[in-house]
């Protein structure tokens, strides 16, 4: 499966009946019905750790590309009607800021490891709390709460996969405890986010930015309100996009494939 395609449903599943694998590209598996594949059994794959780099320094990316306004700095810089630079068009400082990351996997852990070189406090909130060891590697708080988090933070990331649980984890009541001044990132699914509380809080300044690798639907309709909102930076779903990290990827789930096959232990097996 590569971008949740092919769709994997109930008739597709009767129309193959010798199907033994599905090795499924990048590290969600929110498309797919476990239950289901596991009725007709169909074993399951993904590629969670070859993709974490990558989407780490994305996450990053999208933290001081928002707060530096670089994309609009680029549009001023290029545009023909620019004359003069203002003096008094500023971003906001990253180093020496509250991170808050709510998801501290191996994704999670290594933007807290990139963090911590902008001397970052890093505040973060997951099921489980990370040993103490772990903690003081990167210099991270726990917060069982996550109103804690999102209180004290001036960068929110995402970094969790798509449960129930999780489903519009980020929705107007958590929107109104982060700062004024907070910017929201999203590296994780679209819909951790209420995007119609998203649009209601950058319209009314409940908070100030948001920088989103991941909407719903992606890619967006054209005249959806978040494509015009100044202080919105939106990517095309690319955490894993590079050429490395997407060759691995396939060689990940070809190595899968080839175990389910011939009934050896699958690599990154889903359980």
């Amino acid at each position: 499966m590569w971008y949740q395609k092919p769709v994997i449903n109930e008739e597709l599943l009767q129309s193959l009946p010798n199907l033994k694998m599905v090795a499924n590209s990048g590290v969600g598996i929110d498309h797919l019905d476990l239950n289901l594949l596991s009725s007709y059994g169909v074993k399951v794959s993904n590629t969670p750790f070859v993709v974490s780099t990558d989407t780490a320094d994305l996450g990053m990316a999208l933290m001081l590309a928002s707060s530096r306004r670089l994309v609009e700095g680029y549009q001023m810089a290029v545009s023909p009607e620019t004359e003069h630079f203002p003096a008094d068009w500023l971003g906001t400082e990253v180093s020496g800021a509250t991170l808050g990351i709510v998801g501290m996997g191996t994704i999670g852990y290594k933007v807290a490891k990139r963090a911590k070189a902008f001397e970052m406090k890093i505040l973060y909130h997951n099921r489980n709390q990370r040993n103490k060891e772990e903690e003081s590697a990167v210099g991270a708080i726990f917060c069982k709460k996550i109103d804690d988090l999102l209180q004290q933070s001036d960068f929110v990331l995402l970094s969790v996969n798509l449960t129930p649980q999780t489903h519009k984890l980020i929705g107007k009541r958590e929107l109104e405890l982060m700062k004024p001044t907070a910017t929201l990132i999203n590296i994780s699914r679209g819909l951790v986010v209420d995007q119609d509380a998203l649009v209601e809080a950058l319209q009314n300044k409940v908070i100030k930015a948001a920088a989103l690798d991941v909407t719903y639907p992606e890619p967006l309709p054209r005249d959806h309100p978040l494509l015009k909102l100044k202080d919105v930076i939106i990517t095309p779903h690319i955490g894993s996009a590079t050429k490395k990290t997407r060759r691995l990827m396939m060689e990940n789930m070809t190595e899968s494939i080839q175990a389910g096959l011939t009934g050896l232990p699958i690599p990154n097996e889903v359980l």
